[in-house]
């Protein structure tokens, strides 16, 4: 009886002992994680360009990003789209700038590193990071898959405030850590150069397209505005199998509408007569142009039941409630999607050879490339090739 007693005894002390073992060796990887997180927080381990100040200019600039997180992936970035975003935010525009302000929120790259709770995602995989990197998770817009549209505020790619409480970053950048619900991922078999423009530009147009049915082959689609939004409208129209009608100010974009793009009609918007002459002609409208312009003269081009897309961002929109009402037309206003479409679109894109139609440029070059998206002097995106011009 004793000598049994001892040997339960002994058991006991052996499994107590196992236990306070493993509790010391769970301590000793719990301090040696903070200490490589604190660690790394010294360390500039990432390299980017930055604006300091509201004159916009940008120049090389080192910065840490987090350490990988279980639920994290980390990317090495090879493109990086160039957004008129990137523009205002670095000019403090809106009086909310960050400095250092490091823009990009169009970024395409591959796989290096996922934390050990990441699914879907391999190292060497081709991925892809649009304008968030983060929401709550718990909403009921996170919860039908808008999380861009967050209850409590999506988290923006760069600056924005993490829920840590740190400034995001962006994709001017050699590398970035992001949560693998914030990251799609790009088919092997289309290029990181034409994936990158669609993170932002490409599915600013697609999601409103998507919503409204406008991927209905033989209707009738119009696309206010020729630029890095507009051209997007364009192809993705032609791709639906819808019939095309480019409208714009400036006669000069005529042949690339129609020889360029595939556009099955080209429009002055300014000439009365044949605006007046395609009355009641268009299922569909998306109105990417920012500058300030009339709403009737479009309104009434819209068939019975017909739906005006608004993307861009005018001053102001100004429209006789009788443009709307009679004919049950209506106006909708979108911004982006979320990540299930977002990944939605990429797919749809590899599978159907829509690229969007860009000018690759090195890092050096971006403070002139920003100046001239500002005068819209770019056919009709940038894409900044990170891989081989960040060193």
């Amino acid at each position: 009886m004793k000598y049994g007693n001892f040997i339960k005894q002994s058991q006991f002390c052996k499994v107590g002992i196992s236990n306070h073992i493993l509790r010391i060796g769970q301590a000793s990887t719990t301090i040696i994680q903070l200490i490589k997180r604190n660690s790394g927080s010294n360390v500039h381990n990432c390299l980017g360009w930055a604006a300091r100040d509201a004159s916009g200019t940008l120049s090389p600039y080192q910065f840490s990003r987090r350490a990988v997180g279980c639920d994290d992936i980390s990317i090495k970035i090879t493109h990086c789209g160039v957004c008129y975003a990137d523009f205002v935010w670095t000019r403090n525009h809106l009086g909310d700038s960050k400095y250092p302000v490091v823009p990009g929120h169009e970024i395409a790259g591959i796989v290096q590193e996922v934390g050990q709770n990441v699914q879907g995602f391999k190292v060497g995989d081709h991925i892809g990071v649009g304008t968030i990197v983060n929401s709550c998770r718990s909403c009921d817009y996170c919860n039908d898959d808008l999380e861009s549209y967050c209850a409590k505020g999506s988290v923006f790619t760069f600056n924005g405030i993490d829920v840590d409480g740190t400034v995001t970053k962006g994709g001017y950048s050699s590398f970035i850590v992001v949560h693998q619900r914030y990251c799609i991922k790009i088919p092997v078999n289309y290029p990181l150069t034409s994936a990158a423009p669609l993170l932002c530009a490409g599915i600013t147009v697609y999601s409103p397209m998507m919503r409204h049915k406008m991927n209905q082959s033989g209707k009738s689609l119009g696309v206010i505005g020729l630029g890095g939004l507009g051209h997007m409208a364009v192809k993705f129209g032609k791709a639906f199998g819808l019939k095309v009608t480019v409208f714009s100010t400036s006669i000069s974009k005529k042949e690339q509408a129609l020889k360029l793009l595939g556009a099955d009609k080209f429009v002055v918007s300014s000439d009365q007569e044949q605006m007046k002459g395609l009355a009641k002609s268009y299922d569909f409208i998306i109105d990417t142009a920012s500058g300030d312009h009339p709403f009737d003269p479009y309104m009434a081009l819209l068939k019975t039941g017909g739906v005006l897309a608004l993307v861009g961002f005018p001053s102001e929109v100004k429209f006789s409630p009788a443009s709307l009402n009679i004919d049950m037309r209506t106006i909708s206003g979108s911004v982006t999607g979320g990540m299930k479409q977002l990944q939605e679109m990429i797919d749809f894109c590899a599978a159907h050879e829509v690229h969007p139609t860009i000018d690759i440029i090195p890092i050096q070059y971006v403070n002139e490339a920003l100046e001239r998206l500002a005068k819209r002097d770019v056919k009709y995106r940038f894409v900044i090739d990170i891989e081989n011009s960040l060193k």
